[in-house]
């Protein structure tokens, strides 16, 4: 068994410094570590071991145990195994402290200054403790995911005038502001880049300026089958990634065995999601370096695919799909007709788009050799999805961590060599493919039987539980530990543009300033994914919390 594998070498090489482990079946590890060993082993899995990096979780656990908790997140990849380093953390008085690991595991850096400020945990060692997700007037030592904060908290020394300080610029550099409002960018986000002449020679990223206090709410209002629906309004287009990848991951801390018939719907609509996503995404890419008619072109294609997906679900979008358990929604013999109709249809036109993108010069002067991201700044980034396989680095969570019914199906994971825009280009064009092949057999194996478990008892709290589901963007990781009164004590969203966003500075360093918009539009970026962390409105007092009556309605009701 892979997972006793890895705990095996763990032991070897550190023994008493690793106090309890849970071993939770062939793909899943929960290592208990102490503190003081903590960098060494997380060393050792990154490097030694060459487990990829994830995300971090810091934890309020002191209503349980008393102590916070930090949880790394590692996936070994070619051994199909999700492994969580774990320590407690002494309260302190209030002023927990764990060694940092971005020493040792650089792409740690986000993840270990959101927990910093959102649970109020202070990694010690950390290179650059910067304020990350906190708005920038924010009282000092308050942090809103601890459990004595309430959802609708509104601090009452809250300075709107406080601004965040940027650092300085190189020397012999000007600054040039991206965003928050750029006509190329549609999103909030803010790069401040330092540039000489036309060339970027660094940069500085302030995000975090949508606040949707989703977490939060998921741990203190809502339960567990209300938070898949808000789940898949993380992200405007990978919804149901994040509703499939909550419910799988308190599946799993819970032992629930989904129906088979619900894995491949599942399935199904997730390759849709991936149809509609890359072909929105090139369209977007053809119109940022100025090729129109292929925008339109990739838009008109995708149109069935969002009238198949209203068919099945009733929304073009947000599908609802999942239950704890289970799916919602069933593919009729009249639907798989029609699926079957559209992919047809869609294969035909997009291999007449792949053509005209692959033999165009103008759109392959503008992206080749352009927000280049190399192997080792896949790793030592902990990039993702596209972006990783674009620069020749093949993993697919689909492939290295099957969940739904990927374990039954034959696909190729796309892969290119260049590491430039180009090659993302050629890997999202290639994966439509893909999804239509897997789509098809699912068809073909569906079998017939329940779409929901039955699930008797209360889900049992204190558990631990880890989904990775790959987005069109990449893998999109839900970390969850069970609770109380019917909902998580904890659960942790890690969207892939979130890590993403992190290799940007390294791919647009000493790039042309032109090149800013497509080299990040090339990770197709979502901070509505990624800016998804606080509590309220503070400057009009108000809070609105849906209930989930409106939630089912919103999820109900027609486009």
């Amino acid at each position: 068994m892979a997972s006793r594998d890895i705990l095996h070498q763990l032991k070897q090489r550190f023994g008493a410094a690793l106090p309890r482990a849970n071993v939770a079946g062939l793909d899943r590890l929960y290592v208990f570590v102490t503190p003081e060993a903590l960098k060494d082993v997380c060393q050792f899995i990154f490097r030694d071991l060459d487990a990829r990096y994830i995300i971090s979780i810091g934890a309020d656990d002191r209503p349980y145990s008393g102590k916070f908790l930090v949880a790394h997140n590692f996936a070994f990849d070619a051994r199909h195994v999700l492994c969580s380093v774990l320590t407690e953390v002494n309260a302190n008085g209030g002023r927990p402290q764990v060694p940092s690991i971005t020493e040792v595991v650089p792409p740690a850096n986000w993840a270990e200054r959101e927990f910093r400020d959102l649970v109020g945990i202070e990694p010690v060692g950390h290179r650059y403790p910067k304020r990350l997700v906190l708005p920038d007037g924010w009282p000092e030592g308050v942090h809103p995911l601890r459990k004595d904060v309430p959802h609708d908290f509104c601090p009452p020394d809250y300075d709107e005038n406080r601004d965040f300080q940027f650092e300085a610029p190189p020397e012999g550099c000007v600054v040039v502001p991206f965003g928050p409002f750029h006509p190329t960018l549609d999103e909030p986000t803010h790069f401040r880049l330092y540039v000489e002449g036309e060339t970027v020679r660094g940069c500085e990223y302030r995000g975090f300026m949508a606040h949707r206090g989703i977490e939060k709410l998921a741990e203190t209002v809502l339960g567990y089958n209300d938070i898949p629906m808000m789940a898949e309004r993380i992200c405007g287009i990978c919804g149901c990634v994040h509703n499939v990848a909550y419910a799988q991951a308190v599946e799993n801390a819970a032992a629930i065995v989904v129906p088979p018939r619900a894995e491949y719907i599942r399935t199904i609509m997730l390759e849709l999601e991936r149809l509609h996503s890359h072909l929105l995404w090139v369209g977007l890419a053809c119109h940022i370096v100025g090729f129109d008619t292929l925008f339109m072109q990739a838009f008109r294609i995708r149109e069935p695919v969002m009238w198949m997906a209203e068919q099945i679900s009733g929304n073009r979008k947000t599908y609802s799909l999942c239950v704890i358990g289970g799916v919602r929604w069933e593919i009729t013999p009249e639907l798989r007709t029609g699926l079957r109709q559209v992919l047809d249809k869609l294969e035909a036109e997009w291999q007449a788009v792949v053509a005209a993108v692959s033999r165009d010069r103008n759109l392959q002067r503008r992206t080749r050799g352009v927000g280049i991201a190399t192997p080792e700044l896949v790793k030592n980034a902990a990039l993702i999805g596209p972006v990783a396989r674009a620069a020749g680095v093949a993993m697919d969570c689909r492939r290295d961590h099957p969940y739904a019914a990927y374990d039954r199906v034959e696909f190729e994971v796309i892969v290119e060599h260049g590491g430039d825009v180009w090659s993302r280009v050629v890997v999202r064009m290639k994966e439509v493919f893909e999804s239509i092949k897997i789509i098809r057999q699912c068809l073909d194996k569906m079998e017939p039987g329940p779409l929901q478990a039955e699930i008797k008892d209360e889900l049992p709290p204190g558990r631990f539980g880890m989904s990775s589901v790959e987005a069109p963007r990449g893998e999109s990781h839900h970390f969850v530990i069970t609770g109380e009164n019917n909902r998580p004590r904890r659960w942790r969203v890690r969207a892939p543009t979130y890590q993403n966003l992190q290799g940007i500075p390294a791919m647009i360093k000493d790039q042309q300033l032109a090149d800013m918009t497509i080299s990040l539009g090339s990770i197709d970026p979502c901070f509505s994914c990624t800016d998804r962390l606080e509590v309220v409105d503070i400057r009009n007092q108000q809070t609105h919390v849906w209930s989930q009556e409106e939630l089912v309605r919103l999820a109900r009701r027609k486009t």
